[in-house]
């Protein structure tokens, strides 16, 4: 079970990297999250989003840890670490989709759709591993086991949070693809971790 574990775990953080790399950075729009947040602040109070990003997610981290435990700390390693290893590699290619870079309506609302499904498919299957890819992961998986939610719920209402705030310096229309993006990506990572799975009740 623990190299089932760790091959999703690599497996999703591939699927991520690359979504994020080569589709969801061409739809131009913001995100929800502790990304979000950096952008927030970098807006509001001019703070660099690599001091408040690693601040943010440290936190995140230490609370996952905390409430999580050892496992978590494995597994989100392995998952962050894979992520940094592929989008390093993914960020040498050539785009594989270079009819996005149009960023016509159209091709905005494309990026949109398939980022969200490869970041739900692979930060999906990082968290069935029980590792968290980024901060914003862990801090659902967390609140999703405190609060006892569904972790689609956790997802929703921090990234509407986050994107109601962004309003103040984000036109409407991207905020309306980033809500798309940030609801469809949370659906798929809730219906991940809904599917059934036999070697689990021998864990």
């Amino acid at each position: 079970m623990f190299a089932k574990k760790c091959i999703f775990s690599v497996l999703g953080s591939a699927i991520l990297a690359f979504g994020l790399c080569h589709i969801h950075a061409y739809s131009g729009v913001t995100e929800g999250g502790v990304l979000g947040l950096t952008l927030l602040f970098k807006n509001w109070w001019a703070l660099s989003p690599a001091v408040t990003g690693f601040i943010l997610n440290a936190a995140c981290y230490l609370f996952g840890i905390k409430t999580l435990g050892r496992d978590f700390l494995i597994f989100s390693v392995i998952s962050g670490g894979g992520f940094s290893v592929f989008y390093a590699l993914f960020e040498r290619l050539e785009p594989v989709f270079p009819f996005l870079l149009e960023n016509s309506l159209f091709t905005v609302f494309v990026s949109a759709i398939l980022g969200a499904v490869f970041v739900g498919v692979g930060v999906g299957l990082c968290i069935r591993a029980g590792g968290a890819p980024t901060g914003d992961d862990a801090l659902a998986m967390s609140l999703s086991k405190l609060a006892k939610l569904d972790i689609r719920i956790i997802y929703l209402v921090s990234d509407l949070l986050v994107l109601s705030l962004s309003l103040s310096y984000i036109p409407i229309k991207r905020i309306a693809f980033s809500l798309l993006t940030v609801i469809l990506s949370g659906q798929i990572i809730g219906l991940i971790q809904k599917i059934p799975c036999h070697t689990e009740k021998n864990t």
